[in-house]
C-alpha cells in the first residue's frame, strides 16, 4: 500500500493547541499569580490566540486552521515568540513541558472563570492537581460519520504518538520513572483515556445526549478522551500527547498524525481499513509509551510480540511516507528518527539533571537546571531566520 498515492480533496486542515507553563526567571518556580499585564501583553501581540488555562500559571495558544505543516510551523513560531516576548517584560519565561520539574500543585491557584469555578466544584481535588500541559492537534474532517470511523482506526496509533511527545518525567522534585507522568494525573478525571469503539456519529451523539440528559455534563467538551470529535469544530482532535519542548518535535507529531489520517483515507478508497483490536491491547501500548517513551518496547499486535519502539517507528515511516510526501511534510515525518536517536524531552530533562548532579548540584539545584534547559528549548527552531 505504501506505493499508492493518497487520495486528494479530503480536507485535513490542521490546527495545533499547546499549553505552556509560566516560570519566574529568578526562582524557576511557577508564577502563581501572573501580573494581569502579562495576558494583556500576549493579547496585544496575537489577540485571542493566547488564552488563560485552568491554572493561573498556564496559558494556551492555538493556531488558526492551516492547510499544511508549513503553515503550522509559521504560526507556532509566531505564537511561541509572542508568549516569550510578553513573559520577558515581567521577568517570566514560558516552558513547553507537561509537568514542572519541582513546583507544588497545592501552591497553585485557578483562573477565575465560571467554567473553571464549576470544574473545581464538580471534580474536587482531582482538578486541583491538574498542574499539567498537553498538545492537541485538530484535523478537519467534514463528514461526521467519517470522523468517528477514523477515530476508531487511529486509536491503534495513539501510543506511538504519545511516545514521541513525552515531556513529563518529574513531579514535585522527584523522578517518577515515567516518561509521561502527565497521563497519570489526567487519568484521574472522568471520561478520560481511550475512546469507546463507536459505529457512527449517531451513536456518539446518543452517548453525549444520554450524559447531558442525565445531568452528568453540559456538553461534549467534558468528554476528555485521548482522541475525540471536537465539540467546537468539524475536526478530529488528538489529545493524548504531551506538549513538546522543541518546536520541531511538535511539528513531527502533528505531521505524523496528519499523514496517518491521510493513509487511512487511502485504505478507505481501496475498500480497506486498519484492523481494530480490543481496548486492553491498545491500553498495554499506551502504558508502555507513558512509561518508557521511545526508549522501550511496544507490542506489535499483528505479530503479538514485543519489539523495540524504534523498529515500529521505522515501519510507521515506511507506511506513511507517500502520504507525507503528498502533504509536503516528509521532513517532519522523518524527524521521528531524530527523536529516536536523541530522545524525547523527558530523556533530555533527565540528562540535564544528571549532568548537574555530576557537577556537584544538589537535588533542588539540579531541578532548577532542568527548568533553565526547558527555557532554552522553548524557542529552539523559532529563532529569526530559522
Amino acid at each position: 500500500m505504501t506505493d499508492v498515492e493518497p487520495v486528494p480533496d479530503f480536507g485535513l486542515t490542521l490546527g495545533i493547541e499547546e499549553e505552556y507553563l509560566i516560570v519566574d526567571r529568578d526562582t524557576r518556580d511557577l508564577v502563581r499569580e501572573p501580573d494581569p499585564g502579562f495576558m494583556e501583553a500576549c493579547s496585544a501581540r496575537v489577540g485571542n490566540q493566547v488564552t488563560n488555562e485552568y491554572l493561573q500559571c498556564q496559558v494556551e495558544i492555538g493556531t488558526p486552521p492551516v492547510a499544511d505543516i508549513a503553515g503550522a510551523r509559521e504560526s507556532l513560531i509566531g505564537l511561541r515568540r509572542a508568549v516569550a516576548d510578553a513573559a520577558a517584560e515581567f521577568g517570566y519565561a514560558p516552558i513547553a513541558a507537561s509537568t514542572h520539574p519541582f513546583a507544588r500543585w497545592r501552591d497553585q491557584t485557578h483562573t477565575r472563570k465560571d467554567r473553571y469555578d464549576a470544574l473545581r466544584s464538580d471534580l474536587g481535588q482531582t482538578i486541583r492537581r491538574m498542574m499539567i500541559c498537553g498538545m492537541h492537534v485538530h484535523l478537519g474532517i467534514e463528514n461526521p460519520d467519517l470522523r468517528v470511523d477514523v477515530m476508531n482506526q487511529v486509536t491503534y496509533f495513539l501510543p506511538h504518538l504519545l511516545a514521541l511527545s513525552c515531556s513529563s518525567p518529574f513531579w514535585e522534585g522527584e523522578d517518577t520513572s515515567l516518561a509521561s507522568y502527565r497521563l497519570a494525573v489526567f487519568g484521574s478525571l472522568p471520561r478520560s483515556g481511550l475512546p469507546d469503539l463507536l459505529t457512527s456519529w449517531a451513536e456518539y451523539q446518543r452517548l453525549v445526549d444520554q450524559l447531558v440528559g442525565a445531568g452528568c455534563l453540559e456538553d461534549a467538551s467534558k468528554i476528555w478522551w485521548d482522541i475525540r470529535p471536537s465539540s467546537k469544530f468539524p475536526t478530529l482532535e488528538q489529545r493524548i500527547t504531551d506538549v513538546c519542548s522543541r518546536l520541531d518535535d511538535a511539528l513531527c507529531v502533528a505531521a505524523t498524525y496528519q499523514s496517518l489520517v491521510s493513509f487511512l483515507f487511502v485504505l478507505r478508497a481501496n475498500n480497506q481499513r486498519w484492523r481494530q483490536y480490543p481496548t486492553t491491547l491498545i491500553e498495554e501500548n499506551r502504558w508502555r509509551g507513558q512509561r518508557y517513551g521511545v526508549r522501550g518496547q511496544m507490542v506489535d499486535h499483528g505479530k503479538a510480540i514485543l519489539v523495540p519502539f524504534g523498529d515500529l517507528a521505522e515501519e510507521l515511516i515506511g507506511l506513511l511516507g507517500p502520504s507525507a510526501r503528498a502533504l509536503n511534510c516528509e521532513n517532519e515525518l522523518l524527524h521521528i528518527r531524530t527523536i529516536i536517536n536523541g530522545g524525547t524531552s523527558a530523556d533530555r530533562q533527565r540528562e540535564a539533571a544528571r549532568k548537574a548532579r555530576e557537577n556537584g548540584a544538589t537535588g533542588e539545584e539540579a531541578m532548577r537546571t532542568v527548568v533553565d534547559h526547558l527555557i532554552g528549548e522553548f524557542l529552539e527552531g523559532a529563532e529569526p531566520g530559522a
